[in-house]
């Protein structure tokens, strides 16, 4: 039984599993929507979207579009008439002639508890930051940047080692459950929204490469955060005579001595110890630029960070 006509609107993982569920539940999925193939890997071949992938691999209509602004896709989307609009990691900012189209509107599900987090980097910000619990949000879109009424919500845990790619596989199975219940809510007419308070309002901007740099006059908790917010992606890194390390996993070590911030304290049989602006960071895995992944005691062996030596 077909249940109501979507339009999905995704592109990288995260998305997938919300697609993949659309489907599972009976959803007429009448059109895919995606960004262009881009070149990957070393020789730059063109690859297409995972979620281009996953629609392919279900049988599914898909376009990939470079502006969604574009004549020939209002009219594609026109053409095929759905009652609602999924969007999830889509990349582009939807125009009010594309969140008029479908009967029911477009509906988002973002990694955060929002109005906290909204931008582009969520599941980034809440580890770097720190936070205790994230989780997922259905809203109405409109035209501001996550801005609009929420459907429904689902509170996650943040365990304290817990990486951005643990977080990211967690928030988008729960974002697959939650976009399949608000859909059976709004077609049957029984979904109620709730109009965001900005006050409460906080952002996630896109990383840059100055915040991948490690700051050692930081806490080691602040490090750590950072270390964990960028793994598996970008990476934090540090820099020793001249040799960029990709810092991927790390300890703290409370301490209550004199300290000088990036000096390596000691070695350990699990790592390297550093001294911070407050406690000691053990860096347990590595990764030396143009090498694998390794453990920081066999790169402090290999690269001679003897205690004393300073990183920056």
């Amino acid at each position: 039984m077909i249940r109501g006509r979507v339009v999905f609107m995704g592109t990288p993982d995260f998305a997938v599993p919300c697609l993949k569920a659309i489907v599972a539940a009976g959803y007429e999925v009448c059109g895919v929507v995606s960004q262009p193939d881009r070149p990957k890997g070393r020789g730059r071949k063109l690859c297409p979207s995972p979620v281009k992938e996953a629609a392919l691999a279900l049988g599914l209509p898909v376009v990939t579009v470079e502006r969604v602004k574009a004549p020939a896709f209002l009219a594609q989307l026109q053409e095929w008439s759905p009652d609602v609009a999924v969007v999830v990691a889509f990349g582009q900012i939807l125009p009010e002639s594309v969140l008029q189209t479908p009967r029911l509107g477009c509906i988002n599900v973002h990694a955060s508890l929002l109005p906290k987090y909204r931008g582009a980097a969520p599941i980034h910000r809440v580890l770097i930051n720190g936070e205790k619990q994230t989780g997922v949000t259905t809203m109405q879109m409109d035209r501001g940047m996550d801005t609009g009424d929420m459907l429904l919500t689902e509170t996650v845990d943040i365990l304290p080692d817990m990486t951005m790619g643990e977080l990211h596989d967690l928030l988008s199975e729960r974002g697959a459950t939650l976009i399949v219940k608000t859909l059976e809510q709004v077609f049957a007419g029984i979904a109620r929204p709730v109009p965001q308070d900005p006050a409460g309002a906080t952002y996630a901007p896109m990383l840059d490469r100055a915040l991948e740099r490690i700051d050692w006059k930081l806490s080691a908790q602040q490090i750590h955060n950072l270390v964990r917010g960028l793994n598996p992606w970008p990476g934090a890194y540090c820099i020793c005579d001249n040799l960029t390390l990709k810092v991927w996993k790390t300890r703290v070590v409370p301490f209550s001595g004199s300290l000088l911030p990036g000096r390596v304290n000691a070695l350990t049989p699990t790592g390297l110890l550093v001294e911070t602006g407050r406690d000691l960071i053990e860096l347990n895995e590595v990764q030396p630029e143009c090498k694998r992944r390794m453990g920081a005691r066999d790169c402090a062996c290999g690269y001679c960070l003897t205690p004393g030596a300073i990183l920056q």
